[in-house]
C-alpha cells in the first residue's frame, strides 16, 4: 500500500498499450495517470474484476464503451470525467495533436496485467494481428 506517491518519471506499458505511472494505493482502490500519444489508438480491453473511473486532464479523445445491450463513443478533454464497469469492454483513441491525458482510480486495486481481457477493436489498431 503507497500513501504517498511522487509521479514517477518512468512508465510502464498497460494491457490496453497505453503509458501508465502508477500512483498511491489503498486496500479499496489504486491511482494512476495514463497517456496516449496523438494518433494513438489503445488495444480494446475488458477488466475481469475492477471498475475505473477516468478523469480527464489534457487532449483530445474518444472513448468506445460497450457493457450488455449499452453501447456507445463519448468525446472526451480536460473536466470529463467517465466510468469503466466490470465487465465493460473499452477502447480509447486520441484524436487530437498533443498528448491525450488523464488520472484513472481502480476499485479495487489494480491486480496485475492478467486483470485485463483482449476483446474485439472496436476502432482499427496496429496490433490487429495480436
Amino acid at each position: 500500500m503507497s500513501w504517498t506517491v511522487k509521479m514517477p518519471d518512468d512508465h510502464v506499458v498497460a494491457p490496453d498499450g497505453s503509458e501508465v505511472r502508477p500512483l498511491a494505493e489503498t486496500t479499496r482502490g489504486s491511482m494512476a495517470h495514463c497517456t496516449l500519444p496523438p494518433g494513438g489508438v489503445s488495444l480494446a480491453v475488458r477488466h475481469r474484476t475492477v471498475e475505473e473511473v477516468w478523469f480527464f486532464i489534457s487532449g483530445a479523445g474518444e472513448i468506445w464503451r460497450k457493457h450488455g445491450d449499452r453501447e456507445d463513443v463519448v468525446s472526451a478533454g480536460p473536466g470529463t470525467s467517465i466510468a469503466i464497469p466490470v465487465g465493460a469492454h473499452f477502447q480509447f483513441r486520441n484524436i487530437g495533436t498533443e498528448p491525450l491525458v488523464f488520472l484513472l482510480t481502480t476499485m479495487p486495486p489494480w491486480p496485475g496485467h492478467d486483470e485485463a481481457e483482449r476483446v474485439a477493436d472496436f476502432w482499427p489498431t496496429d496490433a490487429q494481428a495480436d
